[in-house]
């Protein structure tokens, strides 16, 4: 089983982490962040990733610090389970409609960290999330987790639809990209390293 635990304290935010890349997709999350918390939960639900999420923060403030440093968490979390990265797909793609939002991610567990995202929301919050945030959250878990990654909300006039689509598509590329397959031998690179 690839399980890791990953855990944050700064002066702003006090983590806990915990994923199992080889779960049935059970979460807790439990955050002062409530949409992030769903985002989180359908992202779990969909890579079928366990995740157990412990999050405090200065909130009061708003929650740029408790996004990015979940973010952050999170990707060294997914590393650290990954280990070698021996027999992994390496590669995912998914696209996924919301409604009449459409969203398509690409991962590359490549070593390499890097986002492309492209995403035009109508509204400036969901509730009370600051929807720039998205972009926050992935460009912290792609520079933690030294993947390539690329997020494109290709159509959609609803903001929480457009954000599902590309929490659910992130979950579902991850998914593959993470697979084992028993006639991959080593690390899926010319290289022999990633």
């Amino acid at each position: 089983m690839r399980i890791a635990e990953g855990i944050r304290n700064t002066k702003e935010t006090q983590i806990k982490l915990k994923i199992n890349l080889d779960g049935e997709g059970k979460s807790s999350i439990q955050t002062p962040a409530f949409f992030l918390n769903h985002m989180l939960t359908l992202f779990s639900r969909h890579s079928l990733f366990d995740l157990d999420i412990e999050a405090k923060g200065d909130v009061e403030v708003d929650f740029h610090h408790i996004t990015e440093d979940i973010g952050i968490v999170l990707g060294e979390t997914f590393a650290k389970a990954l280990g070698k990265k021996e027999g992994i797909g390496r590669y995912g793609s998914f696209y996924v409609p919301m409604d009449e939002a459409l969203a398509f991610c690409a991962v590359d567990i490549s070593g390499r960290p890097f986002l492309f995202f492209n995403a035009d929301f109508s509204k400036d919050k969901v509730g009370d999330f600051d929807v720039e945030l998205v972009e926050e959250f992935f460009r912290a878990f792609a520079s933690s987790a030294c993947v390539t990654l690329h997020l494109d909300a290709i159509r959609g006039q609803n903001t929480h639809h457009i954000i599902e689509a590309l929490f659910k598509a992130f979950g579902r590329a991850l998914k593959d990209a993470v697979r084992v397959d028993p006639r991959e031998k080593g690390v899926p690179s010319t290289k022999g390293v990633l």
